[in-house]
């Protein structure tokens, strides 16, 4: 099987708003992909589109479970599941660890060993032993684990894909190694692939196979994680890249602006108004005239490792 997921130049707007706009990419059995980007990149809302939740406006999604079978990805199908950046809001005060975590199976109907598969799910997410979490609430344990109780909600169902939103983003610097270190056990133990959103490069760094850098609706750089952390080539990854504290050896570029609003994606290139490439006047001026005239299009999800700039191709 060559991929658990694939997206195949995917858009989703919102009116004028291209949310997401021409993305194509595959997320291979057992691999860690990371998207990464600023907010308003559109990374949260392409998750959503691949979980169901948000409806695509153009192109396809094909998901491939380990059995072979071929779906549409969504909140009907299993296989899919999601964790949210806020594990607090994500469960409901109300219910019991034991509920919350059954409440899948419960809503497709297969009670059968539900009481072994929601021990083993809570074992699997490191709350041990499980039955003493059966009877308490959420706010009778801690962040930490109450993010533990969202992953064993979701790998109760036994997925092939979870998608990850800012997984760690709202727990203690404490915390989020345990949880990244978890995740990675559950792809080794299970060959589960993970589609992790992030803004945190250190973060890809230590857990993506893969990263794909995304802006303004599209993926601009694509790779292996040494290699797009380590080397990159699109001008908005090295900028991205430069300010992360661990990043010693690289200047510091800050990007001119914010990103701009999805209704109003500029012409070309949609990185030239805020290119450090192409604002420091270096650039030959054939490829500047492409910069500010040419759109150089999506990444190709085909090759090993790619960037959607003028001025490295």
């Amino acid at each position: 099987m060559s991929s658990i997921v694939s997206l195949r130049d995917v858009h989703v707007h919102f009116g004028a708003s291209r949310a997401v706009d021409g993305v194509s990419v595959d997320v291979k059995p057992g691999e860690v992909l990371a998207l990464v980007g600023e907010s308003g990149s559109g990374k949260t809302t392409l998750i959503r589109a691949v979980q169901g939740l948000q409806p695509v406006t153009a192109g396809e999604i094909i998901y491939t479970s380990a059995a072979g079978a071929t779906a549409g990805p969504g909140r009907g199908n299993r296989g899919v599941q999601m964790i949210f950046q806020d594990p607090t809001g994500a469960l409901n005060p109300r219910q019991t660890i034991y509920e919350i975590v059954a409440e899948g199976l419960r809503i497709r109907k297969e009670s059968q060993n539900e009481v072994e598969r929601v021990g083993r799910a809570l074992s699997r997410a490191g709350l041990r032993p499980p039955e003493r979490f059966f009877p308490m609430y959420p706010h009778q344990i801690s962040g930490g684990q109450r993010q533990r109780v969202v992953i064993a909600g979701a790998m109760v169902m036994e997925p092939d894909l979870l998608l990850a939103d800012e997984p760690v983003a709202s727990l203690d610097a404490s915390i989020r190694g345990e949880i990244l270190a978890l995740m990675l056990e559950l792809v080794g133990d299970t060959g589960l692939s993970i589609l992790v959103v992030t803004h945190d490069l250190g973060l890809a760094w230590n857990i993506a196979d893969r990263v794909a850098v995304m802006y303004l609706g599209r993926i601009v750089e694509l790779g292996p994680t040494e290699q797009i952390l380590g080397e990159p080539r699109h001008p908005y990854t090295r900028a991205l890249l430069s300010v992360v504290p661990e990043t010693t050896r690289m200047e510091q570029q800050i990007l001119v602006g914010e990103i701009p609003d999805s209704r109003r994606v500029p012409v070309a290139c949609r990185f030239h108004p805020r290119c450090p490439l192409l604002q420091s006047g270096m650039l030959p001026a054939e490829v500047a005239s492409r910069c500010t005239t040419e759109d150089p299009g999506p990444v190709d999800r085909n090759a090993g490792s790619a960037a959607a700039c003028w001025a490295v191709t």
